[in-house]
C-alpha cells in the first residue's frame, strides 16, 4: 500500500447487491409484520407484549448501540488504542444489571396496570391525573429524540457517501425512506424483528473484520508491536485522564434512561426469561465491543495517520479496512451492518416519540374517558411517525455537521431524565410525583446548560453530573411531598 495517497473506496456491483438484497429483507419484514400491528396500539408499540427471548435479548442491546459504535468506537479505538475500552465497559455492566433485576420490575407493573408506553408507566406509578407528568415526559422525549433520530440520519448519509459515492444529503433521505418504510408498516414487531436480524449482520461484521485484518498483518503480537513502535500508550488501557475515565465508565448511565431500550423489556412474553436474555444480550454486547475495539487497533497499523483516510475522519476507518480486507459480497454485508446499527436505533426512537405523542397526549389527555377504535391509533401512529420522519429528516439536511455529534447529547439527555426517576419509582416506595417532576427538569436543563459549557463540557461528559443531580432532586423533593396511596399494593406488583 502507498502510503503517501489517501484511501478512498471503490464501488462494487457486487457489494451494492449484497446489500439491496439486505434492504429487500428489511421491506419484507416490515410487510409481513404489518398486518399483525395493524390489530392495536399495544401490538404497534410494544408487539403485544408477546415477544420472545431471543429477539427482546438482541433488539434490548442493538437499539441502543446506533451507529456509534461502528463508526465512533472504532474510530475512537484508533485515535487513542486501547483506552477506548472504557467506552463499551460501562454501559455492557450496566445492561446486565437492567436485564437482571431493572427489567422484571418493569414487565410486572406494565402488565398489571396496561402500560404501552413509558409515560404510562410513570403515570399509573404516581396516579397523574391531571396529565402534567404524562405532557413532561412527552416534550423531555421529542425534546431529545429529534436530534437523537436526525443523528442517525445524518449516520446513514455519511455511510451511503464513503461506501457507495453518492452524495450526504441523498444519503440521508434514503436513509430516512428506508427506515420510514419498515417502521410505518411493521410498527414494533418489525423493529424488533429487524433487530434481530441486523444484530447478526453486525457481530458476523464485527467479527470477521478484524480477525481477517489482523491475520493479514501478520498476526496480534505483530500488530501490538507495531502499535508499541508508534506510541506505547497506544496498547494501554490505562492511558487516559481520571476525567476520561469517569466520562467513558458514566456512559453506561444512559440506558436505564432511553426509552428504545426499556420499551424491550416491556415487550417480552416471559418475564420469567429476563435472566436468559441478560446472558444473551450481555455475550452480544461484550463480543460487538470487542469487534469494534481491535477494528480500530488494527486500522492504525494499516493507516498511521488519519489524513489515509477518506476526508481524514476516524469514522471512515470501518468501511474503509473492511473493503480493503474482505471480498466484495461480505463488504456488502459489512456496510449493511452500519445501516442495521443506525436503523435499529432510529426505528425504535421513532416508535417510542410516535407512542408518547398518540397514546399519550391524543389518547391519555386529548380524549381521557373516550373509547377510541384502535385501528384508528394505529392509523395516527403511522401518520406521527411520518410526520417525525420529516422533521428530523429537515434537521438533519439543515445541520448535518452539528447533529452527528449530539447522540451522546440526546443519550444523556434522555438518560440524566428518565434514569434516576424511573430507578427510584421502581425501588423506594418514597419517591412521589413531585420529586420526578423535580428529577425530570433538572436532568433535562443540567444536561443542556453543561453541554453548551465549554470549560464543564470539556472536563466532565454531561450525563455524569446531569444523572447525579437529577437523582439528588428527585430524592430530596420526594422526601417533603405526599406519597401516593396506593403505594403499598404498587410495590406488591413490582416485586412479583
Amino acid at each position: 500500500m502507498d502510503e503517501t495517497q489517501v484511501i478512498s473506496l471503490a464501488v462494487d456491483e457486487y457489494a451494492v447487491w449484497a446489500f439491496v438484497g439486505y434492504l429487500l429483507l428489511l421491506i419484507g419484514i416490515g410487510i409481513y409484520s404489518s398486518r399483525f400491528s395493524s390489530e392495536g396500539i399495544s401490538e404497534f408499540f410494544i408487539g403485544g407484549r408477546k415477544m420472545s427471548r431471543f429477539v427482546v435479548a438482541l433488539s434490548a442491546v442493538v437499539s441502543g448501540r446506533s451507529a456509534w459504535l461502528l463508526l465512533g468506537v472504532t474510530g475512537m479505538a484508533y485515535a487513542q488504542g486501547a483506552s477506548a475500552v472504557w467506552a463499551v465497559i460501562g454501559y455492557i455492566v450496566v445492561e446486565l444489571f437492567l436485564f437482571l433485576y431493572y427489567a422484571r420490575r418493569l414487565r410486572n407493573f406494565s402488565e398489571t396496570y396496561d402500560c404501552i408506553t413509558i409515560p404510562d408507566f410513570f403515570a399509573e406509578r404516581f396516579n397523574d391525573k391531571t396529565g402534567s407528568l404524562r405532557i413532561l415526559l412527552v416534550v423531555v422525549f421529542l425534546i431529545f429524540m429529534v436530534s437523537y433520530v436526525s443523528a442517525q440520519f445524518v449516520a446513514g448519509g455519511k455511510a451511503f457517501a464513503s461506501s457507495f459515492h453518492i452524495d450526504q444529503s441523498t444519503g440521508i433521505i434514503l436513509s430516512a425512506v428506508i427506515i420510514l418504510a419498515y417502521t410505518v408498516l411493521g410498527g414494533f414487531l418489525a423493529v424488533s424483528l429487524t433487530d434481530m436480524f441486523q444484530a447478526i449482520f453486525m457481530i458476523f461484521a464485527l467479527v470477521i473484520l478484524p480477525f481477517i485484518a489482523i491475520a493479514d498483518a501478520g498476526g496480534l503480537p505483530a500488530v501490538l508491536s507495531q502499535l508499541t513502535d508508534m506510541d506505547a500508550s497506544l496498547v494501554d488501557p490505562f492511558a487516559l485522564s481520571f476525567g476520561a475515565l469517569v466520562g467513558f465508565l458514566g456512559i453506561g448511565l444512559g440506558s436505564p434512561g432511553n426509552p428504545h431500550i426499556l420499551t424491550r423489556y416491556m415487550s417480552i412474553d416471559d418475564v420469567n426469561q429476563l435472566r436468559w436474555t441478560a446472558v444473551v444480550g450481555t455475550t452480544w454486547n461484550v463480543v460487538m465491543a470487542w469487534g469494534a475495539i481491535f477494528i480500530g487497533l488494527a486500522g492504525r497499523v494499516y493507516f498511521p495517520e488519519a489524513d489515509l483516510l477518506p476526508a481524514s475522519d476516524t469514522e471512515n476507518l470501518y468501511p474503509v479496512l473492511a473493503q480493503q480486507h474482505l471480498h466484495p459480497v461480505i463488504f456488502g454485508v459489512v456496510v449493511a451492518s452500519i445501516f442495521a446499527a443506525i436503523m435499529s436505533t432510529a426505528d425504535s426512537q421513532l416508535l417510542v416519540a410516535a407512542s408518547a405523542v398518540v397514546r399519550d397526549i391524543y389518547d391519555r389527555i386529548l380524549n381521557k374517558g373516550k373509547e377510541i377504535p384502535q385501528q384508528k391509533l394505529v392509523r395516527y401512529s403511522r401518520l406521527v411517525v411520518l410526520l417525525l420522519v420529516v422533521v428530523a429528516l429537515a434537521f438533519g439536511l439543515l445541520a448535518q455537521e452539528l447533529v452527528f455529534w449530539l447522540v451522546l447529547f440526546a443519550w444523556a439527555g434522555l438518560g440524566a431524565a428518565i434514569g434516576p426517576t424511573s430507578i427510584l419509582a421502581l425501588y423506594w416506595k418514597g419517591t412521589t410525583k413531585a420529586g420526578v417532576i423535580a428529577g425530570l427538569l433538572t436532568g433535562t436543563f443540567v444536561t443542556i446548560i453543561w453541554y453548551y459549557i465549554p470549560v464543564l463540557k470539556n472536563n466532565l461528559y454531561e450525563l455524569i453530573p446531569a444523572f447525579i443531580l437529577s437523582l439528588l432532586a428527585t430524592w430530596l423533593v420526594s422526601l417533603y411531598t405526599q406519597k401516593p396511596n396506593n403505594i403499598e399494593e404498587v410495590f406488591i406488583e413490582l416485586e412479583k
